[in-house]
């Protein structure tokens, strides 16, 4: 499924050691970590034969264990590593994959280096259990809804009304899955960020109806928000998420009820005031609850990632952690202030923004975003979302080449006569970046233009994981609606 896509390529990003995968002697995939510890981009290293990383890589590809190697930087300075090797079984053969630490200032005693990963461990676990349970549940909602939709409709008389409201389980299960994903994307600072100037008391009266459905009935939700504020620049999408975790931290720490009260104020910060924060102007939101309350040693523990105090992996623990990465890539800070029996109180300052808030774009009716007979290129290493693509931009008027990935599409261009009004290629696909592929393209064909799409844009983001300037991204996943709009409002440019 695509989720177990952006998972794993969350999950890659986020390991705290280096991570190569080799087709025999040939690098083809690199984690962020593997750029800081060798010095090379990863555009360079894809392709490339593993003897610029490894002095004895060929000693070791399609081996299992722990070897000891020499590393080589980009510079050329050779540092002692440890290797982890495994060799996975691929549709296109079997690959190495290495994850490669560098040792050379290994001086800790054992103990306190046995107790590190035995720390890493529990966190990775932590995250795989709480995962998992997530995961589980929202497959068992699917599947089982889809096999009511299959009953029903194989019955002598379908009842259409009953298969509707089935399929609509399925999709609500699905946009669940799809939060944890961006969650856990948040968490690692790989989702795509598009900031913009917003009123904070806006995004919380249009995120009330979220948050009440997050909190339940026995809730009671107060908002006090301050006669003006000046706007903050953040993503509306992170400020929603940042909202509803908060909220749902507070439902859990009020099991038997309670009030949540969310306000909001301007805030002036003296030089020196704020340890964290530059002396200017700030808006502050403030959100309390009149829970149970936290005690100092889970106070200190809260915004740490994998950190919960459910039992069981009954969660991931990456609500707040998620909290304060969003708060701090906004250039902000987050506190927290709780007691036992007395309740908990989350204060976060968003830096205040020069500018008046930009008049929301009018929603594209049908008509905006059907085809002319464009042709559209679909690039996609997965057959289910390229034929899904396929079929919803031929429904609506284009003209579409599906290809699998970069060699393909390549070829594809190379044959076809006419011109190719868009590509609408995959972010991160074996073999050929989805940026590489757009490149080699617009190269012969500099009339083409490109929309991205991915759920895992890393490759195409530029510092603080926005957009580089110039590029079109479409989230993974996405309705007919979004791939339409975005298509259309890409060629109309």
């Amino acid at each position: 499924m695509e989720w177990s896509e952006e998972l794993s390529s969350g999950l890659l990003q986020a390991a705290p050691d280096a991570i190569v995968v080799l087709d025999g002697d040939r690098v083809v995939l690199v984690n962020d970590r593997a750029e800081e510890v060798f010095g090379w981009p990863r555009a360079d290293l894809l392709g490339r034969d593993a003897q610029v990383l490894l002095t004895d890589a060929a000693s070791f590809t399609g081996k299992a264990g722990t070897v000891v190697v020499q590393g080589r930087r980009r510079d050329g300075a050779e540092f002692p590593a440890e290797a982890s090797l495994g060799v996975v079984e691929v549709p296109q053969g079997r690959l190495t994959v290495a994850v490669i630490r560098d040792v050379t200032g290994r001086h800790q005693p054992r103990a306190e280096a046995h107790s590190q990963r035995t720390q890493r461990l529990e966190a990775l676990g932590k995250l795989a259990g709480g995962v998992a349970h997530d995961f589980n549940n929202l497959l068992g909602v699917i599947v089982n809804y889809a096999n009511f939709v299959v009953e029903e409709t194989e019955a002598p008389t379908p009842d259409v009304t009953a298969i509707a409201a089935d399929a609509r389980q399925v999709i609500k299960a699905g946009e669940r899955g799809t939060g944890l994903t961006q969650q856990l994307l948040k968490f690692a600072r790989r989702e795509v960020v598009r900031p913009q100037l917003l009123d904070l008391n806006e995004v919380i009266a249009a995120a009330e109806g979220a948050l009440r459905g997050a909190i339940g009935e026995d809730v009671r939700l107060i908002i006090r928000p301050a006669d003006a504020l000046p706007p903050v620049t953040c993503d509306p999408g992170q400020l929603d998420q940042l909202l509803v975790s908060l909220a749902t931290n507070a439902r859990n720490a009020m099991p038997s009820g309670g009030n949540l009260v969310i306000d909001t104020a301007c805030s002036r910060l003296s030089p020196d005031e704020h340890p964290e924060l530059p002396a200017g102007d700030y808006v502050r939101l403030r959100v309390s609850d009149s829970g149970r309350g936290m005690t100092p040693d889970v106070v200190e523990r809260a915004f740490e990632p994998f950190f919960t105090t459910k039992p069981n992996h009954e969660a991931t623990g990456l609500g707040l952690a998620t909290v304060y990465g969003i708060v701090t890539q906004a250039s902000g800070s987050v506190s927290l202030a709780s007691e036992p029996g007395v309740g908990t109180t989350v204060t976060v300052l968003l830096p205040a923004s020069e500018g008046t808030k930009p008049e929301p774009e009018p929603e594209a009716d049908p008509a905006t975003t059907a085809g002319c007979g464009e042709t559209l290129l679909v690039v996609d290493d997965e057959s289910a979302l390229r034929d899904v693509a396929g079929r919803i931009l031929s429904g609506a008027g284009y003209r579409v080449l599906a290809a699998d990935g970069g060699a393909q599409a390549l070829e594809l261009a190379r044959l076809h006569d006419g011109t190719i009004d868009l590509l609408v290629s995959d972010v991160v696909m074996p073999g050929m970046l989805g940026k590489e592929l757009a490149e080699r393209i617009t190269d012969v064909r500099p009339d083409t233009r490109v929309l991205y799409m991915s759920g895992y844009a890393q490759p195409v983001l530029a510092s603080k994981g926005t957009l580089d300037p110039g590029v079109a991204l479409l989230e993974k996943p996405f309705t007919a609606a979004d791939l339409l709009t975005a298509v259309r409002k890409r060629l109309d440019g």
